[in-house]
């Protein structure tokens, strides 16, 4: 049975002289015990005891035993057992210990090395991380889990759907209605008018809940996907990538810039750490993390400097991060600029509307009280006091129901649900394309997108790094490198490798291969090194010291590190980096033999030459330099050049054809990398962002160039800009503020911590999944799943498709509202009746709404969304087009509707109940018909690409069976008459002309320019 060192080094023992003491132990040192003879004897039995004691401990620890007495002196706690199901440990002053940053409690418990061997853990190789191992530390310690607010029920979206005044209204009408009904006629027939209402408001209403309760469920999910954090930990001397939910009491989690901690924790080792703790805290000052006087981690901090490791203490609801993440709720109230838009013009419709029902409820009121109307077997309703109250009471109930029915149709409720549909189904669509929205109206702006500013590692290419060229001095190195090159070289190749370095090697046995985990550059040149130059990275971490660590970071573009050799105390100053950038910092340059020379103007001229002709294959350059230094200095000048390494990463398969893509639908897109400008270039004309048959030098600047532009020659050459090389964090930022000043609409990609303002300050901020750090995911709008450039196109389709769904919904909602309301409004002030019943209005406002809603929100994005240009922010909502197709539309349906309400009584020979029962029957099939019209607000094809949304066909034939069952079956709720077959082909035939009539219309040009502009024109 493997024995833990961590708990073994607590144990008594004995030594001999010139050992030196070690923590938790007995020491006994038999040449010191110069005793009279009595007590030599009394010290014997002792020394026997103590030595049976510790025989009979290992043999224990052997079997299995699963205590163990820890014996300690000098201040380290007595009589201590600890017990392997941690029942010994002291979980209450642990969790206290971090929540209170105690560490005068962190001392009495003999620091983080003797917590980690209390919760069985090793600083170095971590916990075991077997099943069962996970089981008991998750049993004994909890999960790393918040418990989240419950989301809404469904009984919460049915109460709020009846909260709408419109709703209240009609179904204290259809009570008084009922009551009144049953009174006169009885229960089994006068309940028909009043519960038809009943039933129609509860379809409504249902429908509502149930699309609300889906889409609330839909955004709850993927807020637990937004959730599920990526960290590094260190398992059985592994390590591995897992889930923030799967972190565990004990285990030993490493971090770098970027990182959210996972959970709290005391910290083991690193350099240079800080946090900012201020979304605990509110403080905004970074944290400097260290042994001595701040050792602990809080959850919910970013590292944002340095990096380190911690041990993680507590998990979970024993976290403050964890208390407070329970009492957030992860509702999306969130109101995008495009609902905000439509709110605007859903009540202005609706004032329209409620208008218009005004002026009817006052017509049909007056109408009815001059004697003016007629019942069902023409008899006057009102013969002034002759009518019995009952009937008055009735008779009112009714027109004032058909009123408040007229402004329920009149009100477009349909259209904030129709955005909430799109953008709640483009959601979920588009974390199938990779892409995972955490801000609902980046889905709408990558609409309006004009330029994308794009990273090229692993966006463009795939980041996939291999070393495949090698350069010592100005010399390139082929063929087998160890042979050539002289071994003090490959010596100091190793230590600036893998002393200067955040990646790490794990080999499970001698004869495995080994596995590289950290950055794809790191990994590339560890792999390397490991394979090519016989580098033993365990050796070379047991036989220097890291004394000091510069961290890289995207503005300096280079990392250092102090060490030491332990066998001969010298100490070097290691340094890596972009070449050009290490070569300025170096005097001198070591050859293949080991003999050092010096970097004259010729020699740094081919250096410089060699690093070049590495950029122009598309390669990145990383340089390596040290100097054996006197003082444990990190210096940064006269260093000696040891070589340069040229890594490949090849362009991702169909980027070329994406950004081809972009051209076409007019969206510009600029590279941004921190790479050589040679490099940069080469991959450019690689994917077409720069086309080589038209390229000029004047599409390709460095960050430092543009940083000095004057503002005016910035703003005159920042549109002929395509490449940015060379460039830092701030100078992402400034190309980005540059570009909003000019009026574009900019999306951006990035990845590092320090692209974190310029991911806030694009319109659309795209941050990388699977290289992004936390906190480039945190100040993003989207994240890309895949850091795969053809998913950020993906994404500027489903925000174009977004757009262009509620303009479809829009239009036809609009065609709607306006034949309902000039057809009740013409009928009510002629005839003094409405020809379209509560119930009936009620079923038009469901097809119109929710259905309709359904059937047109949930369109796929198309390659032709892409023929357009990008969607004006100032683009008024209802364009020209939509005027155009809706106000014909409208115009034929109230044409021929008006004619049956007035003359269809004689052209069909038929009574007034049947002839009502046609016109609601041709008025729903209409808006059948129109809906196909509505896919398309330009083609005149409007069944192109039909059967890839199987939705709208399901949706468009429910509507016809529930209709056909409205007029045949459901004759009294729905207060209809059955048709014939001839009926039936009249009402089809008049609603299928809407699609000849749209083909017609769609010939009609209409002027650029917005129809709303011609008007404020003539008021101005």
């Amino acid at each position: 049975m493997s024995q833990n060192p961590a708990n073994m080094s607590a144990r008594p023992r004995l030594r001999g002289p010139g050992s030196s003491p070690e923590s938790g132990e007995v020491v006994l040192e038999l040449s010191s015990l110069k005793l009279r003879e009595p007590r030599k004897r009394w010290r014997s039995a002792f020394i026997a005891i103590y030595f049976t004691r510790a025989l009979r401990s290992l043999v224990r620890e052997i079997i299995g035993n699963t205590t163990e007495t820890v014996i300690s002196v000098k201040g380290i706690d007595k009589n201590v057992t600890e017990d392997r199901s941690f029942a010994s440990v002291d979980r209450k002053k642990l969790i206290s210990m971090m929540k209170d940053k105690r560490l005068d409690h962190l001392h009495e418990l003999g620091g983080a090395e003797r917590i980690a061997a209390a919760l069985v853990s090793n600083p170095e190789t971590g916990i075991r991380g077997d099943e069962e191992d996970l089981r008991r530390r998750r049993a004994a310690f909890g999960e790393n889990k918040y418990h989240r607010p419950p989301p809404k029920s469904f009984f919460y979206f049915v109460v709020d759907s009846l909260k709408d005044p419109t709703i209240i209204i009609l179904l204290v009408c259809a009570s008084i209605s009922l009551a009144f009904g049953i009174k006169e006629e009885g229960l089994n027939d006068g309940w028909y008018d009043g519960g038809s209402i009943f039933i129609a408001v509860f379809m409504v209403v249902m429908v509502s809940a149930v699309t609300n309760f889906r889409q609330s469920r839909q955004f709850y999910e993927l807020s637990k996907v937004s959730d599920n954090i990526q960290i590094d930990v260190v398992r059985n001397g592994r390590r591995q990538h897992i889930s923030i939910f799967d972190i565990v009491v004990g285990d030993v989690v490493s971090l770098k810039i970027g990182d959210q901690i996972p959970a709290d924790g005391l910290f083991l080792d690193g350099h240079s750490l800080q946090v900012d703790e201020s979304s605990m805290t509110g403080e905004s000052d970074h944290i400097e993390i260290n042994k001595e006087s701040h050792p602990f981690l809080v959850s919910g901090g970013k590292v944002v400097d340095g990096y380190g490791r911690m041990l993680v203490i507590s998990v979970g609801m024993n976290t403050a991060w964890g208390e407070l993440m329970s009492s957030i709720s992860h509702d999306n109230n969130e109101l995008t600029p495009l609902q905000s838009r439509l709110s605007k013009l859903t009540s202005a419709i609706g004032k329209a509307g409620s208008l218009i029902a005004f002026f009817v409820l006052v017509v049909l009121l007056a109408r009815y009280f001059t004697g003016n109307t007629v019942d069902k077997n023409g008899n006057r309703q009102y013969i002034g006091k002759k009518t019995k109250v009952d009937d008055i009471m009735n008779g009112v109930v009714h027109i004032i129901s058909v009123a408040v029915t007229i402004i329920v149709v009149a009100i477009p409720e349909g259209l904030p649900l129709a955005v909430t549909l799109t953008l709640a189904y483009s959601m979920k669509r588009m974390m199938a394309d990779q892409a995972m929205v955490r801000r609902l109206s980046a889905c709408e702006t990558m609409g309006s997108a004009t330029i994308i500013c794009t990273d090229k590692t692993g966006t463009l290419t795939m980041n996939q790094m291999k070393v495949v060229k090698f350069t010592l001095g100005k010399e390139a190195i082929l063929g087998n490198k160890v042979a050539v090159i002289n071994p003090g070289i490959i010596e100091l190749i190793h230590q600036g490798v893998a002393l200067n370095t955040t990646a790490s090697v794990y080999k499970a046995d001698s004869s495995s291969e080994p596995e590289f985990s950290g950055s794809p550059t790191e990994k590339a040149i560890l792999s390397w090194a490991v394979m090519e130059l016989n580098m033993d990275m365990a050796k070379m971490k047991l036989s220097y010291e890291i004394l000091d660590v510069e961290t890289f970071n995207s503005q300096k573009k280079r990392s250092g590190a102090l060490v030491r050799k332990k066998s001969t105390n010298t100490v070097h100053a290691h340094w890596k980096g972009a070449a050009e950038i290490i070569l300025r910092m170096c005097s001198k340059y070591y050859d293949k033999s080991g003999a050092v020379k010096t970097i004259d103007e010729a020699n740094r001229k081919a250096v410089l030459q060699e690093i070049e002709a590495m950029a122009s294959q598309a390669l990145r350059c990383i340089a390596f330099a040290h100097l054996e230094v006197d003082h444990p200095t990190l210096i940064e000048e006269k260093l000696i050049f040891l070589g340069v390494v040229g890594l490949k990463d090849p362009c991702r398969e169909g980027v070329k054809e994406a950004i081809d893509l972009c051209r076409r639908a007019n969206v510009k897109i600029k590279m941004i990398t921190g790479d050589n400008i040679l490099t940069a270039k080469a991959i450019a004309l690689e994917c077409g962002i720069l086309e080589s048959s038209t390229f000029t030098d004047s599409e390709l600047v460095e960050g430092v160039q543009f940083r000095n532009f004057s503002n005016e020659d910035r703003m005159k050459k920042i549109d002929e800009i395509k490449v940015m090389a060379r460039s830092s964090p701030s100078d992402k930022l400034l190309m980005i503020k540059s570009l909003k000043e000019i009026g574009e609409v900019v999306a951006v990609t990035g990845d590092g911590t320090n692209d974190a303002p310029a991911l806030k300050e694009a319109n659309v901020g795209l941050a990388m999944g699977i290289q992004g750090t936390e906190v480039a995911k945190e100040s993003s709008d989207i994240v890309i799943m895949d850091d795969n450039f053809k998913s950020v196109v993906s994404i500027l389709k489903w925000g174009r498709c977004v757009y262009n769904n509620i303009q479809k919904f829009i239009q036809f909602q609009l065609t709607v509202n306006v034949a309902a309301l000039i057809i009740n409004l013409v009928a009510a002030c002629s005839a003094g009746e409405v020809p379209l019943t509560a119930v009936q209005l009620l079923w038009v406002n469901l097809i119109m709404d929710t259905l309709g809603a359904l059937a047109l929100a949930t369109d796929r994005p198309t390659d032709e969304l892409m023929d357009k240009p990008p969607i004006g922010w100032t683009q008024p909502l209802i364009t020209n087009v939509m005027w155009r197709n809706l106000s014909f539309q409208a115009l034929y349906q109230v044409t021929v509707l008006l004619t049956l309400q007035f003359k269809g009584k004689s052209i069909f020979k038929v009574k007034e109940l049947v002839k009502n029962t046609i016109i609601f029957n041709t008025f729903v099939l209409c808006q059948v018909f129109n809906e196909f019209n509505a896919r398309k607000l330009e083609k005149k094809n409007v069944f192109q690409g039909i059967f890839r949304n199987r939705l709208f066909l399901w949706i468009v034939a429910a509507t016809i069976i529930l209709q056909v069952l409205m007029v045949e079956l459901l004759r009294k709720f729905a207060d209809t008459e059955r048709l014939n077959w001839t009926q039936w082909a009249i009402c089809v035939v008049i609603a299928a002309l809407s699609w000849p009539l749209a083909w017609v219309v769609k010939c009609i040009p209409v002027p650029e320019k917005p129809f709303l502009d011609y008007l404020k024109r003539k008021r101005s």
